[in-house]
């Protein structure tokens, strides 16, 4: 035999040992599906291969599907497959929602389930209702505070009751939504109360005012119920922002004091340095006075006895103010 031969013979016997490999597990999926009443084409199968989509998914879930009386085709599956969706968990899905009878398409599952949401999740919470904490465990807090109107503090724990609105779920807000808006209300019907005995008498009308709310629009879930599961009394918020309070106020008046003191102490100041100019001034007017008597006698308007009168006048006052200043009286005109 030439090369050749002997070459070509070797590709032959590995294409078919190829095709009979992948003929093989298609040939099973297809007899599978055969009897399972769900026919999908042998070649169909085949090339699926070659468009890396796994047959078995596909074949399966069409399998699930036509047992439980659903129509649909191997194409649709395919291509929610191709698209990243998530085959097994739409059929099954698909197949609750039927035996809830809850309406649901196929259309509207892919489209749930490519939004990035568990749509089997959501049609058994449609079935059966879940329940959230508010305030959920991934928030920081253990409760929901607010201040009523004595200024007291109520730490409340509420339990949501809510129900999947598929009709809503594509672009539906998520629980996280419902933990704010239902904490919003709770914060609003505490403020609102005129006492914080008022709240705790009657519990459930936080319930009732949450619920007239209508805190559920634009939600992915329908809230059924809000059951008030703890209230604590927390802290006396009132007493204690009008104890800040006074103490703030005590902190300005004590400001404003020291400003006035501080305005006081510069106006002494100011007064003493205008007493010593006053004084300087008379310092200097006195310094003059010998000055004008020289003066009045070389111009002889002073003569030598009006030198002494006033020079008697002046120790005669000297010496009434030394005894004034002793507490002594004054000598009357007679004693002197």
């Amino acid at each position: 035999m030439s090369p050749w031969v002997i070459i070509g013979i070797v590709v032959i016997v590995i294409a078919f040992l190829a095709f009979f490999v992948l003929a093989g597990q298609a040939i099973s999926l297809w007899i599978q599906s055969i009897l399972s009443n769900a026919t999908v084409g042998l070649f169909q199968i085949i090339f699926m291969r070659l468009r890396k989509v796994n047959p078995a998914v596909i074949v399966t879930a069409r399998i699930t599907a036509q047992k439980a009386g659903l129509s649909i085709g191997s194409e649709e599956l395919e291509a929610h497959y191709l698209a990243g969706g998530r085959v097994v968990r739409v059929v099954s899905a698909l197949v609750a929602a039927k035996k809830a009878r809850i309406p649901l398409e196929f259309d509207q599952a892919c489209a749930i389930d490519l939004a990035g949401r568990d749509v089997k999740e959501a049609v058994n919470t449609s079935v059966n209702p879940k329940v959230i904490d508010v305030p959920s465990g991934q928030m920081a807090r253990s409760s929901i505070d607010g201040i009523a109107g004595d200024g007291i503090q109520l730490k409340v724990k509420a339990r949501v009751t809510v129900r999947t609105s598929l009709d809503r779920l594509v672009g539906g807000a998520t629980e996280e939504t419902i933990v704010a808006r239902v904490g919003e209300g709770i914060v609003t019907t505490i403020g609102s109360a005129e006492n914080h005995m008022q709240v705790l008498e009657n519990p459930d009308r936080i319930s009732t005012m949450v619920l007239e709310k209508g805190l559920d629009a634009n939600t992915a879930f329908e809230i059924l119920s809000i059951d008030i599961a703890d209230i604590d009394v927390g802290e006396n918020i009132g007493a204690r922002l009008k104890i800040d309070q006074a103490e703030a106020d005590k902190k300005v008046a004590q400001a404003q004091a020291e400003r006035q003191r501080a305005l006081a102490v510069a106006r002494e100041q100011e007064m003493k340095a205008l007493t010593q100019e006053n004084r300087a001034k008379v310092v200097l007017a006195e310094a003059e006075i010998p000055l004008a008597m020289s003066e009045a006698f070389r111009t002889g308007r002073l003569g030598v006895m009006d030198y002494y009168n006033m020079q008697n006048i002046t120790a005669d006052t000297k010496m009434r103010t030394s005894i004034a200043e002793d507490g002594a009286p004054p000598p009357t005109p007679q004693d002197g």
